[in-house]
């Protein structure tokens, strides 16, 4: 049986949508890290379809990690990864891709010498013309249409995240992968762009969002992750997890600073 989520941002109603019962993503015992240096102690974790799985921690908490881990540009060194129940074990960032794992990485990602259409454009190799492009683009993001030739480099921080945001749905990801999407931004910037996090996740793109700005986060999530010292330490609704959020967070800066000696 689907249940039902209304999302809610600083008291506004954002949309209902039913959560499906439908598993997408799986990671079991996934262990990770950078040069013998082990980032992730063991994750499992589930992802289930048209849903906003929101990953919170400290700095060092290992969430950008388990983000690559997931887009396939870091290798585990073991456990498995499964989409839709198929190992993805072995497959690059350019396959996953293929199989709709879209990853918007921190610091927004856009070709700063191009124009807004012409930054689109460039996703037309996902064999998407670039009218269809142009269309699904400035259909989310009107914004996006008034400024269409204008420099990428020029745009504001939020217009600059919007236009990430928009590359990817060129793509029609089946996952999108979100690393900070508020990093930078004025918080009236960030309320904007996260009005259209569950408007994507209606749409049948599941969203698994990396995040500091906790409230904003969990204010759009129908699931919530805190992570510390490379390990998921509390997960369930945002609501049970806001309630021992701040106690986490300050644990899992002292077991990242005692387990490592810095921030991974």
């Amino acid at each position: 049986m689907s249940s039902r989520r209304t999302w809610v941002l600083n008291g506004r109603n954002m949309s209902e949508t039913p959560l499906p019962e439908a598993l997408l993503l799986e990671l079991r015992d996934v262990r990770a890290g950078y040069e013998g240096l082990e980032v992730l102690h063991g994750i499992d974790l589930t992802v289930h379809k048209a849903t906003v799985t929101a990953v919170l921690g400290a700095n060092g908490a290992g969430k950008s990690t388990l983000l690559s881990v997931i887009s396939g540009t870091v290798n585990p060194t073991s456990g498995s990864v499964a989409l839709d129940g198929k190992t993805l074990d072995g497959a690059g960032p350019a396959k996953r891709v293929r199989h709709g794992i879209c990853l918007i990485p921190e610091g927004r990602g856009v070709f700063p010498n191009l124009t807004v259409r012409e930054n689109l454009w460039v996703m037309t190799h996902a064999g998407v013309g670039r009218t269809a492009v142009e269309e699904r683009a400035f259909g989310q993001f009107p914004r996006l249409a008034e400024r269409r030739n204008q420099l990428a480099g020029t745009l504001s921080g939020g217009e600059q995240q919007m236009l990430a945001l928009a590359r990817a749905l060129a793509t029609s990801p089946r996952l999108l992968l979100l690393d900070e999407l508020s990093m930078g931004l004025a918080p009236l910037v960030v309320e904007d762009l996260y009005r259209h996090v569950p408007r994507l996740a209606s749409s049948g793109v599941t969203v698994v969002l990396v995040e500091q700005f906790a409230r904003m986060a969990l204010a759009v999530a129908d699931v919530a992750v805190v992570m510390a010292g490379g390990r998921i330490v509390t997960r369930g609704k945002p609501e049970q997890v806001e309630e021992t959020l701040q106690e986490t967070y300050l644990a899992g800066r002292a077991g990242a600073v005692s387990a490592n000696g810095g921030t991974a």
